[in-house]
């Protein structure tokens, strides 16, 4: 087949898509049907798709066949989407607010203006933070369970920015990193952007299977692991201690780093001990205050043995230079007067309310998610389609992520993650209604 007619079919396709002739969810020929209708090889049948692929008009489905996007869905609908419009319900992004945390700032921004310090906070601080902050952090941890020296603890601008500390200051491009199948997409953006390849680990039961773990190092060399082990976004599960020891057992035979993502942890009474506490010689440990209290406040913290603290700061000067003095300030009064603690309280309340009412609404969808979690996964049927069910949410104004920025593997399942904790009770009430009632209609 001539370039040009092989290019004139690609156009084709797209023409139609785009136009809306071929509508979103439409199944085409299979490659051996579509190589005979248009006189083709088959290998020349499965470029077309291939391009089409390339080009986010279709997506090839193992087992389903080849169907027609819903082009109109923002492209990896998620995450990073997550500046909606004003008049959109948000179940995409979670930013947990309680009533009365806004009279908490104000108050905690009048003391700090009447303290005998203020002019410090105008200043750089020390790249890893000042140590009096750091011993408050090191004390936060404790309530995690996580015992550890403040001189292995540095405050970044976020948990966000600590993971890419984190992956600057320890992996270099083309490392591979294990990861679950369906993980955080923050981290799968900062793998691409830092050129690592994530190898994508299947779920068994309440985390990772540990022995396809095994196997891909024995077959690959692998770097690093990263997980959520105390609170799977999106799946919401919580690692057993077992598997957490298994986890350690293969890390330390075959020299892996483990990257411990705790940023929905407190979300969990009684949890297992962290990783970072098992292993503390292997494990940096990583977690925020954006969920826990406030979006707004981007003060983070690693946890990290001592080997890889000089490489850590050494990111840190490179990249923001210093911790965010007025932030690092506030949260540090807040650990120290049980604020912080009182909020995680309130807002494990919070998630477990809004958890039972979705449950309540879905009624007979499968969901899957924790008890006290702010997010809930919903795969759907085998004839359902996500990205056409998220732009129907969209039309009536709510805001859903599909599974597509979660998924570390070629083929993306179809499912949606329902994000509880950004609107008011009462309207999560109404937008979940709206949800049951979509996706029964699309299943």
């Amino acid at each position: 087949m001539s370039r040009l007619r092989y290019k004139t079919l690609v156009d084709r396709f797209a023409q139609e898509i785009r136009s809306g002739r071929l509508t979103p969810g439409t199944r085409l020929p299979t490659h051996r049907q579509l190589a005979a209708r248009e006189h083709l090889s088959l290998v020349t049948a499965t470029r077309v798709y291939a391009e089409l692929q390339a080009m986010g008009l279709v997506s090839g489905e193992t087992g389903r066949g080849t169907f027609v996007r819903e082009i109109a869905l923002p492209s990896g609908h998620g995450i990073d989407q997550h500046v909606v419009a004003a008049d959109m319900i948000d179940l995409n992004f979670n930013y947990p607010s309680l009533p009365g945390q806004t009279e908490l700032l104000r108050i905690s921004l009048r003391q700090l203006a009447t303290s005998g310090d203020l002019a410090s906070l105008l200043r750089y601080a020390p790249h890893g933070g000042r140590m009096h902050e750091r011993e408050a952090m090191a004390q936060y941890l404790e309530s995690r369970g996580l015992a550890v020296d403040a001189t292995q603890v540095l405050i970044v601008n976020g948990a966000q920015d600590g993971l890419a500390n984190t992956l600057m200051a320890t992996l270099k491009p083309g490392d591979v990193v294990a990861v679950d199948a369906l993980t955080y997409p923050g981290f799968r953006v900062l793998a691409d952007v830092l050129h690592l390849e994530l190898l994508a680990l299947p779920a068994a039961g309440l985390g990772p299977d540990i022995e396809a773990l095994g196997r891909l190092c024995r077959s690959r060399r692998v770097r690093g692991v990263y997980t959520m082990s105390t609170m799977n976004n999106p799946l919401g599960w919580v690692m057993s201690e077992e598997c957490r020891r298994r986890l350690i057992a293969v890390a330390r035979e075959h020299q892996l780093l483990i990257i411990e993502d705790a940023a929905y942890a407190f979300l969990v009474e009684d949890a297992p001990a962290p990783i970072a506490q098992l292993a503390p010689d292997i494990t940096i440990y990583i977690t925020g205050f954006s969920k826990n209290v406030a979006a707004g406040l981007r003060v983070g913290l690693i946890a990290a043995p001592p080997a890889h603290l000089p490489a850590l700061e050494r990111t840190i000067r490179a990249t923001t230079w210093s911790t965010p003095g007025v932030m690092s300030a506030i949260t540090t009064e807040w650990i120290r007067d049980g604020t912080v603690l009182q909020l995680e309280h309130q807002k494990r309340e919070d998630a477990r309310s809004r958890q039972a009412m979705a449950r309540q609404i879905l009624d007979d969808i499968p969901c899957i998610g924790h008890p006290s979690s702010y997010f809930l996964w919903v795969p759907l049927g085998e004839d359902a389609r996500a990205d056409q069910i998220a732009m129907a949410l969209m039309r009536e104004q709510i805001s859903v992520s599909t599974a597509e920025p979660f998924a570390t593997t070629a083929h993306v399942p179809h499912a949606i993650r329902v994000a509880l904790g950004s609107v008011s009770p009462d309207v999560l009430e109404s937008a979940l209604q709206r949800v049951r009632d979509c996706v029964r209609a699309f299943g």
